[in-house]
Formats: C-alpha cells, structure tokens, sequence
C-alpha cells in the first residue's frame, strides 16, 4: 500500500439484513441521484490492452493462459498518457453528473491500491493508484463518484482450487467464507481511504456487501444490489421508483480495437431521452485504449451528446416522467419542482428556420401557460433580423397545437441531425 492503511472501524460480524436493523438506501438521496440523470461509467482492467470481453473470458480458457496474463501481463500494463484531469474534464464539458469506475471487475485485479492481494495496479509497470486519481478529479470537477465492485474474483477462486465458473453455487461468496472476507476487507478499503463514496454498484450478489455500505455511511447508494439497472435494454414501460439503465456506446464494456460498431451519436441521444422518460438514470460507458487516453470515437460521440445538453440540458436533469412516456416519437419529461413539461421532438431532424407544426396529445394548456423552444430566446433569427420564429400554441380537443421555429445553430452548416425540444409551462395532462 502506499501511505494510508486500511481503516478496520467499519465493525466485523454479522453483516446481514437482520442484524444491522434493515439498512437500506436514504429515500432522500434515491431523489437526488434521480436528478443527476446522467453518469459515466468507466470500463477498465488489466485485459483491456488486450481488446478482450473484460474478465469473462477466463471462464473456460487454457490454465497457461490464465496464468500468462497474471504472471506477465502487470509488466505490460502501462497506460503512461493517462491524466484523471482531462477525463473528468471531458465528463464535466459533456453533461454528465457523476461517474462509477471498476475498482475490481470478475477477474480480481484491482485498479486501486489494496493491502489485500499482490494482483492490482500498483505491482504494473504503470504503478500509480487509476482509483485514486479518477475520484480526485472529478470531485474536483464536482462530479459525483461511485465505484463498481465485483464478489466473484476469478483468481481468488483459481488459487482457492475452484473450477471457474459464473454465478454458479460453488463459486458464490456466500458459500465460500474466505472469499466473503476478503470481498468485504477490500470494500472496507474502498469505502475508508478514499474520501466519500457517493454510489456502490455490485456487480454479482451484494449479501455480506451492501449492509456494509450502509453501515459505513447511510448516504451512500447501493445502485445494483438494491435497485434495478437494466443493462443493454430499456423497459416498455416506467419503472416505479428509482433505477438505472446501463448502456455501452459500442457492443462491448471493454476497449475493442478492431470490429467495434458504435451507435450513432443520434442513438445515443434518443436513448437517454427515452430513458428520462421512463424515469431512469443514463450510465453510459467508456473505457481506456492502452496509452490511457479515451479512444477518439468515444470521446467524439460523447461530444455530441454534450453539445445536446448544453442546449437542451434542462429538459433531462431534474425532471420525473410526465403522464404518459411518449406520443409515438414524441417524449416527455416534467420539471421537478414544478408543472414545465418538456416535448422531444425525435425522428425526422428539425430543419433550421423552417416553421413547423405539432400536435402534443397529452398536454393541456392552461391560461398561464407559455409554450417556447428549449435552448433559443425565440426572438432572434441570426442574419433574418425581421423573421418570424414566435413559437405559438392552439389547445385543440386532440392536444396541443405548436407552432415553432428552430432559430438555434449548433453547426456551421445549420443542419442538425438530433432532437428539438419544447418547453411548456403550466401544463396539465389532458
């Protein structure tokens, strides 16, 4: 370890539901991490260089294999270019509110400094706590920081005689003790050298784990374990409560260098909207390539998912979903702390200063209510100094009908391929 020790006050012992009273997450702070909206999920370990599905492919490959890459790999494990700063700056520029990194995925390398086991990244060639640096930087950028933890740990299995497998019986933590304290020393670790710890996502079964979350400080979050996080799909419907979809900009949670397709920048876009909608949290993942820099096409998507927010970002946090999801591709969210209802406009791009005309089903007006664009002032065309860009709205027997110009420019060119948003203040379902 470097200059810290593991802090041992969190008490041993029964750790359970029964015996720590029922702990379970602050309802308060459930309301805040809902306002958040967005997070940055950060996908990184010893076999990213590789390219590889990050630990799963332990399961069933050769033993020289295997151990190759713990023998020899933490020598090669060297992303020298790497700088927390630019990371939490690209997360601070492109909208995004808080952040969870894999202190420890399946395969039991940690990427933080641990007294608990030789495997981590202070014994690489690279030899500085990642961990450490990330959660620095981005509470500096006033970005919220949670860690991802997982209870299997491949090699605590291999070198305990288990024959790998996932999430079957004999491999569980609950039925191998060991396994189970060295898990909880280590989230001790976490939980006691690293300043505040606003989430905790278990990724495997959190018994023995989340009462000791709870434990160490109620204001922490216990994401999965405790609420539900779709991975890679989206409910047809709101979920009730708080919950979290976790989603990769790719088709892998790792780096992959070669034979990666991306989603659109529109994709993404859309999904977090549909995902406001339904009432959840966006965690959308990024990873390091092997110099430490987030890979080109990463960065560049979640550039324009930011240029999205910097217009439209009051329409995504602090907001609850309004009466109804969706009018075929219409969306909706609703402020807060009050009766503003947002209408995205997806599907076919708005085209710049060009009037247009929708119908909002599922809206009311009332006689105190004002309808506009998000993200322009609404008087002013740039070079049509006396064009007409009111926004005007009709209330009609089948919704709300908007009339409205798109007078906001975020390219050079005019076009933009994503969604407009309206605002509608005082609105009432119909």
């Amino acid at each position: 370890m470097s200059d810290y020790e593991v802090d041992v006050t969190i008490q041993d012992g029964d750790l359970s539901e029964s015996a720590l009273g029922g702990l379970t997450n602050n309802p308060e702070r459930e309301e805040w991490f809902r306002d958040l909206g967005l997070g940055l999920f950060i996908h990184w370990s010893l076999d990213t260089p590789l390219g590889s599905v990050i630990s799963h492919w332990m399961c069933g490959a050769d033993n020289s294999i295997r151990e190759n890459f713990v023998e020899n790999f933490p020598a090669l494990f060297n992303p020298r270019k790497f700088d927390a700063d630019d990371w939490a700056r690209t997360a601070k520029l492109n909208g995004f509110r808080y952040m969870v990194f894999t202190t420890k995925h399946h395969a039991g390398f940690c990427m933080y400094d641990t007294g608990t086991t030789s495997f981590n990244v202070m014994n690489t060639a690279f030899g500085r706590d990642i961990h450490k640096e990330l959660v620095e930087s981005f509470r500096k950028m006033d970005i919220a920081t949670g860690i991802y933890f997982s209870p299997f740990d491949f090699k605590w299995l291999i070198d305990n005689g288990k024959e790998l497998h996932f999430a079957t019986p004999e491999v569980l933590p609950e039925n191998n003790p060991g396994l189970m304290t060295y898990n909880q020393t280590q989230l001790r670790e976490l939980l006691t050298n690293y300043g505040k710890t606003d989430f905790v996502f278990f990724d495997g079964p959190p018994v023995g784990l989340k009462n000791l979350v709870w434990q160490a400080d109620p204001q922490t979050l216990v994401t999965r374990g405790e609420m539900k996080t779709p991975e890679q799909e989206l409910p047809n419907e709101p979920i009730e409560g708080v919950w979290e979809a976790n989603y990769t900009l790719g088709t892998q949670w790792n780096y992959k260098a070669t034979n990666e397709v991306y989603k659109s920048g529109t994709e993404i876009i859309e999904l977090l909207i549909a995902t406001r909608a339904r009432g959840g949290n966006l965690l959308l993942n990024i990873t390091s390539d092997p110099h430490g820099f987030i890979p080109f096409e990463q960065e560049r998507l979640l550039g324009e998912l930011g240029l999205f927010l910097f217009f439209n970002g009051e329409a995504i946090y602090d907001v609850r979903p309004w009466v109804v999801t969706n009018d075929g591709p219409i969306y909706y969210t609703k402020a807060k702390e009050s009766q503003t209802v947002y209408a995205f406009l997806t599907g076919e791009p708005w085209e710049y200063a060009q009037r247009k005309e929708v119908t909002l089903r599922s809206i009311r007006a009332t006689e105190n209510t004002e309808v506009s664009m998000v993200g322009q002032n609404g008087k002013v065309l740039e070079h049509s100094p006396h064009a007409d860009i009111e926004t005007r709205g009709v209330q009609k027997n089948d919704g709300l009908h908007i009339s409205t110009v798109r007078a906001y420019r975020p390219y050079n060119n005019r076009k933009w391929p994503n969604p407009a948003v309206l605002r509608i203040t005082n609105a009432a379902p119909i």
